[in-house]
């Protein structure tokens, strides 16, 4: 049986929306540091034949597993954070971002002698010119890996969701993947992964798995076919995975959950700015809706909703539940799904 689309009424949104704000949510992955250098361009340098950038403007913001905390706070849901930073000015930065959003930071791990991610751009008026990162990539050493493992446990007391977002940056190790598993199987509450190549198939049990489409390809070697509900099942079955959500960027989401029940949701965006942190959003906002109550349709349909708005704003940036509420109900009275 295909659910119906159109039963997530406005009224039931609502419902869903208002009751994020007693959802507690942890969040678990790389954390990210974004930068922004920004001015104008009027000469090449003497040096090489490269543009000369004078700076007028710096700015920065929450990139990553960092960013997906900021989705969940501006929803108005309670955020832990379990992670790494280094022993830096830009791990001190991040953590002071965080906190000013009102998440808890205990659970961020200090590393020594491993830099804080931070992702450099430098912008002529609006063209990004070079990005430089400053991170190291390789699994982080078995004492901090320890340290996370703890810090899981110890946060997750009273959290009603479980949130692993992976960049593949050293945090999420075999063994933090499996703690996070044991601990939502433990505790009864859901589990929902953003993955990337590295770990793609250690995420068995789960129970959101939201891959975008390049992800998927790539992990499975073939094709995609999300239209078809058998060949999404299939693929729900390979991956070990209660509900497997699909991005597929201006195309939409598919999902399917066990049983074969299976939903294709177009997307609604109309215009396309900047498409920078929309799986970040979108899996804040399926985790905690799954939190509050919704089913995974339900959830599906306001994270696709959610992304719809991130998409048409600059840069990296986060949706409130009110904005999520006008454009479902926009686009149910307009006939739309």
């Amino acid at each position: 049986m295909t659910p119906d689309i159109r039963r997530l009424t406005p009224e039931r949104a609502g419902e869903v929306l208002a009751a994020i704000a007693g959802v507690r949510a942890l969040v678990i992955g790389d954390l990210m540091l974004d930068e922004y250098l920004q001015g104008s361009v009027d000469r090449i340098s003497p040096e090489a034949p490269v543009p000369v950038v004078h700076v007028d403007r710096e700015w920065w913001a929450l990139g990553g597993a960092a960013n997906v905390a900021a989705n969940v706070a501006a929803l108005g849901a309670s955020c832990e954070v379990v992670g790494v930073v280094g022993d830096d000015a830009g791990g001190q930065r991040l953590t002071d971002a965080l906190a000013s959003l009102g998440a808890r930071t205990s659970g961020v791990v200090a590393a020594p002698g491993r830099p804080t991610t931070v992702k450099t751009r430098v912008m002529a008026r609006s063209q990004q010119v070079v990005r430089y990162d400053r991170e190291e990539a390789r699994d982080v050493r078995p004492e901090v890996e320890a340290a996370l493992i703890e810090a899981i446990r110890r946060e997750a007391a009273g959290c009603q969701v479980l949130i692993l977002e992976d960049y593949n940056k050293g945090v999420l190790t075999s063994a933090v993947i499996r703690a996070v598993l044991q601990v939502g199987h433990e505790m009864d509450i859901p589990t929902v992964v953003d993955p990337k190549r590295l770990r793609f198939f250690e995420y068995g049990g789960v129970t959101l798995f939201k891959p975008n489409a390049k992800e998927l390809a790539d992990a499975l070697g073939e094709h995609l076919d999300p239209d078809d509900p058998e060949w999404m099942e299939r693929t729900r079955v390979r991956l070990d995975c209660r509900t497997l959500l699909l991005t597929l960027g201006e195309r939409g989401v598919a999902l399917v959950s066990e049983g074969g029940r299976f939903l294709r949701i177009p997307a609604v965006a109309r215009a396309v700015y900047d498409v920078s942190g929309a799986g970040d959003t979108v899996v804040a906002v399926a985790a905690v809706a799954l939190a509050a109550g919704a089913d995974e349709f339900e959830a599906a349909i306001l994270a696709n909703h959610a992304a719809a708005l991130e998409v048409q704003k600059a840069g990296v940036a986060t949706v409130s539940p009110d904005e999520i509420l006008t454009q479902t109900r926009t686009f149910l009275s307009r006939g739309d799904s």
